[in-house]
């Protein structure tokens, strides 16, 4: 093998078990052992089990964060929740190992940061698409980062559900989903209030 094919094995191997066992449950010797090298192959490839976590970790969070941005672009906000939904839930039906690995408390520090670091990476984004639709259709837009949040977090927090329910299917899901969040949003009040008695 090629150093880039070993390197490729060890994240593909490391992966896996990372995925399985979580980060404490897994070993260097385990990573070693799946690959069929020596231990010394892992740390001078990473430098140890730390070092190929996080390179797993960020590779995994650029790849969610990539298929998430480029689904935010429709003519339509409806069309772009659709799609902000369905590659939130292809991701976990493709890469189920990445997304255990992500949805997991990292302890380690990664160039990408956390899951939550990368949730808050997609609000942004969806943060600026709901600022223009807010503006148009005469919202505060200041609010927008308060609506880009709750989205992206149910979605997030309904994909850590799919990820062991897996019913409904994917499409199901994603509508529902949408349903919700559409129906909802369709009909915002310009200044809600809670109707409790003070």
């Amino acid at each position: 093998m090629t150093g880039s094919e070993r390197r490729q094995q060890l994240l593909d191997v490391a992966k896996a078990l990372f995925a399985e066992k979580g980060f404490d449950g897994t070993s260097v010797e385990e990573i070693a052992q799946r690959a069929d090298v020596s231990k010394p192959v892992v740390y001078e490839h990473f430098g140890g089990k730390e070092g190929i976590y996080a390179v797993v970790v960020d590779r995994e969070t650029q790849t969610l964060l990539d298929q998430m941005v480029a689904s935010l672009h429709a003519d339509h906000p409806r069309t772009m929740l659709e799609q902000a939904a369905i590659a939130l839930l292809t991701y976990v039906e493709q890469s189920e190992g990445g997304f255990r690995i992500l949805v997991r408390d990292s302890p380690v520090v990664t160039s990408t940061g956390t899951f939550s670091t990368l949730l808050n990476d997609i609000a942004s984004q969806v943060e600026h698409i709901l600022g223009q639709q807010f503006s148009a259709r005469g919202y505060d837009r200041k609010l927008a980062p308060l609506y880009a949040q709750a989205l992206v977090g149910m979605v997030a927090l309904t994909g850590q559900w799919w990820l062991d329910a897996r019913k409904p299917k994917r499409n199901e899901v994603a509508a529902h989903l949408v349903n919700l969040a559409w129906n909802g949003l369709s009909q915002l009040e310009h200044k809600p209030k809670l109707q409790l008695n003070d």
